[in-house]
């Protein structure tokens, strides 16, 4: 067995080596979205499909994926086949994917003649088919109409790029040189992890890099456990509500969750024996069942909302890696919209997980209310494309507020649940450099926040005018059901996605829409929903209200309507 120091080392050595492949794959990365708001993701796993180490940019939605994946390249393309310079690929969303815009990388690092480790790296190229540019099929009602589906398949070797993959991928592409140019990143960013994680066995030895991973991974499940034996045990239920599907406008669809917090006496297993082998058991039984729309999620994204939803009640500190899921017991439902089958899209998964997280959240507001947590409003993602070619592309999204926190406001638009655990958006000057259209303005809501005692954090306002005809596409959900507040609290503003005419008048949107037509001079502009607010408005401290005055954070009228204060 390693030393504690030793193994420590190493962890944030592996680390190091995953962030430091996500940069690569930024700084050589095409798309947009990839090379301004740094949406790339890295791991290094081994060949048992444990995640050892992730980069710390990674959305754990990402690196789960990536952890899922892995069995279902290697049960496809035995390790006994794979040679040095070997490069593999999918995107599968049914085989541990996200959906068809996000490449899973992979290559294999080899130890005495055979692969112990993968080096794996993941990104959403800018586009690969479907109903619209960018990987946006809000309207989509099976996989096919989403884009390119591809099994694991070898993407390179030592000679560069497989030819026949790339003319697969250029054929599907409605950007094909960038998505070739993302493509050489992903490669890139592999070579330069399996380097480093190389290079450690080459200093370690591969019993000594083995024992010290093995080691971080059992620390780090016995202090899960130890945050666990923190919250009380028992069972607590909660489920969070759909707004549609994007094709019944009218009919919401439910997530439900229990978690069973138990605990039982250690028999000295993997953790320490003074350890208290406490688990959490998420159960979504009850979810509702898959549908052909796309509110679907594949297994790997809600197992990532799990896992990062019961993380935020725990210590922060905590690193992230597989030690931490023998801890989590995340049980998903096959064919409900948390383990969707084919052939069900799965392209809107945000909608679905994002649900998942909140019910989990409630849940344990119930369970330990001094971290109790109101809903928030949550990203609002869409597209903007060319009408034809040559076509430009634009991916992005708005960031709603968080719900209010006991003893504390919720954070202003600031996307804390994204991607489960990160946030990004792409500068506006970037933007408009790269796209014909201006970025008029970017501001916070007043009174969109749900009022409480503490109040739920901002919803944000953003304006894009075109300088070109253009498509929009968009993917949102809680602009119809509000946050509700929570001990008393009210909920927060609703936003949406609206069309701003050349004569001025403005049209709302659907939620979810596919390729809109705006033409030159028109407008998009995105409201994102404020989150809900906790306690009675009526017991928030008048100069809180008064610094929210004077702030901008409400109006003359809210403060009067919500909170009861004049001056």
């Amino acid at each position: 067995m390693s030393d504690v120091l030793t193994a420590e080392v190493l962890r944030n050595a592996l680390v190091v080596a995953a962030e430091e492949a996500s940069i690569v794959v930024v700084r050589s990365a095409y798309s947009t979205f990839i090379v301004e708001g740094s949406d790339a993701s890295a791991a290094v796993l081994d060949a048992r499909g444990r995640l050892i180490a992730h980069s710390m940019a990674t959305t754990l939605m990402n690196s789960m994926a990536l952890k899922v994946a892995l069995p279902e390249l290697v049960r496809d393309v035995p390790l006994e086949t794979m040679r040095p310079g070997d490069v593999y690929v999918l995107n599968d969303a049914y085989r541990g994917g996200v959906h068809t815009n996000d490449l899973l990388v992979y290559r294999p690092v080899f130890v005495e003649d055979r692969p112990a480790y993968f080096a794996a790296t993941m990104i959403h190229v800018s586009d690969l088919g479907g109903l619209s540019a960018g990987g946006m099929a809000p309207l989509a009602t099976d996989i096919f109409l989403e884009g390119l589906q591809l099994p694991p398949v070898r993407l390179a070797t030592s000679a560069g790029l497989e030819p026949a993959v790339e003319a697969i991928l250029r054929a599907n592409s409605r950007t094909p040189d960038k998505v070739m140019g993302d493509v050489r990143a992903l490669v890139a960013g592999t070579a330069v992890a399996a380097a480093r994680v190389g290079a450690l066995v080459a200093e370690y030895g591969a019993a000594g890099l083995a024992s010290g991973i093995d080691d971080y991974l059992d620390y780090t499940e016995a202090r899960t456990r130890t945050a666990l034996a923190d919250l009380p045990e028992g069972r607590f239920e909660a489920s969070y509500p759909i707004d549609d599907d994007g094709i019944s406008l009218e009919k919401s669809h439910d997530v439900r969750v229990a978690i069973t917090l138990e605990r039982h006496s250690s028999d000295g297993g993997r953790v320490e024996p003074q350890v208290p082998e406490m688990r959490a058991v998420v159960d979504f039984a009850g979810t509702g069942a898959q549908v052909p729309a796309a509110i679907n999620a594949s297994a790997s994204q809600s197992l990532a909302a799990a896992v990062f939803a019961v993380r935020c009640f725990l210590d922060p500190t905590i690193p992230m890696n597989d030690g931490c899921l023998r801890a989590i017991e995340v049980r998903l439902p096959e064919g409900s919209l948390l383990n969707a089958r084919s052939p069900y899209p799965c392209g809107g998964r945000y909608v679905p997980i994002y649900a998942a997280m909140e019910a989990i959240f409630q849940a344990l507001s119930d369970a330990v209310p001094e971290r109790a947590i109101a809903p928030s409003g949550i990203l609002q993602p869409f597209s903007i494309a060319a009408v034809g070619a040559p076509y430009w592309i634009h991916l992005s999204y708005d960031f709603g507020g968080v719900g209010a926190r006991r003893g504390l406001d919720g954070p202003d638009a600031t996307g804390v649940h994204f991607g489960i655990g990160r946030n990004s958006v792409p500068q506006a000057e970037p933007v408009e450099s790269r796209c014909p259209l201006i970025v008029e303005s970017i501001e916070t809501i007043p009174d969109s926040g749900g009022p409480g005692r503490h109040r739920g954090g901002l919803g944000s306002r953003t304006v894009y005018r075109f300088l070109a005809d253009c498509h929009v596409t968009t993917r949102g959900d809680r602009l119809r059901l509000a946050p509700p507040g929570r001990d008393g609290g009210l909920p927060g503003r609703v936003g949406g996605f609206f069309k701003r005419h050349l004569d001025g008048t403005v049209e709302r949107l659907a939620s979810k829409v596919n390729n809109v037509r705006f033409a030159a001079g028109e407008a998009f502009v995105v409201e994102t929903t404020g989150g809900g607010g906790m306690g009675s408005p009526y017991e928030r401290d008048r100069e809180a209200v008064l610094a929210d005055l004077d702030a901008g954070h409400v109006t003359e009228r809210g403060a009067q309507e919500d909170y009861g204060l004049t001056r």
